[in-house]
């Protein structure tokens, strides 16, 4: 009980704080995809937390295209490390092969799960107060129509009901099912 009982709740909080700065993150990567409003001020927020981090990488690190690589390599890095300290401190062993794995593991499985719960608050939404605007509905919607959008031209509302979004969080969740076994199977492999 002595060595768990101090090391659980210490991986928890590193956990959970690696979790929230990545999650920011993230939200910079696919606002800057999506092209959400700058000025909002959720994405202002963001920027200025993500950007000491991320000006010193972008130095280095050039952008691909559209994709900002130098938020990508933070991304995995930021899993890396949180994935290193709570294998340290839960007598995890982790080859770098694994490590890097389990990292992009993390990190595509994080898209997955913004997606879902973007949607999923926006519908909630949409019961509680439909037709209201604040800044977060506003880049809410711009987060949830990429994935919304192509459902809504396939599924017409029924008798003034919207089911893409029903339909949008099956695909999702089967997608996610499919993608990340595969990825984590590969990281045991590393293991030996």
């Amino acid at each position: 009980m002595g060595n768990d009982y101090l090391t659980n709740p210490l991986v928890f909080l590193i956990s959970t704080l690696f979790d929230l700065y990545i999650l920011v993150v993230m939200l910079r990567f696919i606002f800057q995809l999506i092209r959400a409003d700058f000025y909002n001020p959720l994405s202002q927020f963001i920027v200025k937390v993500t950007s000491p981090l991320l000006i010193p990488l972008r130095r280095v690190i050039p952008s691909v295209g559209k994709i900002d690589t130098s938020c990508v390599v933070l991304l995995i890095v930021l899993q890396l490390i949180k994935l290193s300290v709570i294998g340290l401190l839960s007598s995890g062993m982790f080859t770098i092969g694994m490590l890097l794995v389990l990292a992009v593991a993390e990190t595509v499985s994080l898209v997955f799960n913004i997606f879902v719960f973007g949607i999923l608050i926006q519908v909630i939404l949409s019961w509680i107060n439909p037709g209201s605007y604040n800044p977060i509905t506003a880049i809410l919607y711009s987060l949830t129509e990429p994935v919304l959008g192509p459902f809504r031209r396939l599924i017409p509302p029924i008798a003034g009901f919207d089911l893409s979004p029903i339909a949008a969080l099956l695909a999702l969740q089967i997608a996610k099912m499919l993608v990340i076994p595969p990825i984590v199977a590969l990281a045991r492999s590393f293991a030996g």
